[in-house]
């Protein structure tokens, strides 16, 4: 299985398809089989990661899939490439379900990745740390392997 990683976010908006976008071009330049996916039963971005991996993104969502068709689906195109990357939607514990089921931290944990949290920086400095470490322990299956500090002002 090629090494994967779950991009998701403490909120929506944070910048997570800029960082998707920006980790499948790098990985691609560097002449990488890049396998993009998008949570949930998103259009537009797909395309934007298509463009930046080299190949179709494919959307895992639980509302139109069973978990076995999402583990199966991504087992399929995640086996054939060097890097999987899957961009998650909204925050890492957001989903329609108030107790849980269907955010991302469900899918990081059903498909067994480590999380890199984006998250946005703006107006905040060492407040980051208690904000990050709250998302580590709230939910200790899911593993926080990574930070992206996006949207910094400067070197405070």
């Amino acid at each position: 299985m090629a090494s994967s990683i779950y991009l998701s976010a403490a909120h929506k908006s944070s910048g997570k398809t800029v960082v998707s976008l920006g980790l499948c071009a790098a990985f691609k330049a560097k002449s990488l089989n890049v396998q993009s996916f998008k949570k949930g039963p998103d259009y537009i971005d797909p395309i934007w990661l298509s463009q930046a991996s080299g190949n179709p993104c494919y959307n895992l969502d639980f509302y139109n899939m069973s978990e076995d068709e999402i583990t199966q689906l991504y087992g399929q195109y995640a086996s054939n490439s060097d890097i999987a990357i899957i961009e998650g939607n909204k925050g890492l514990y957001d989903g329609m379900n108030v107790t849980g089921g269907d955010a991302n931290a469900d899918l990081a944990k059903l498909l067994k990745l480590p999380v890199i949290l984006v998250v946005d920086a703006t107006g905040i400095t060492r407040g980051v740390a208690p904000l990050v470490k709250g998302y580590q322990v709230f939910d200790t299956d899911v593993h926080i392997a990574g930070v992206v500090l996006n949207k910094i002002a400067g070197d405070r």
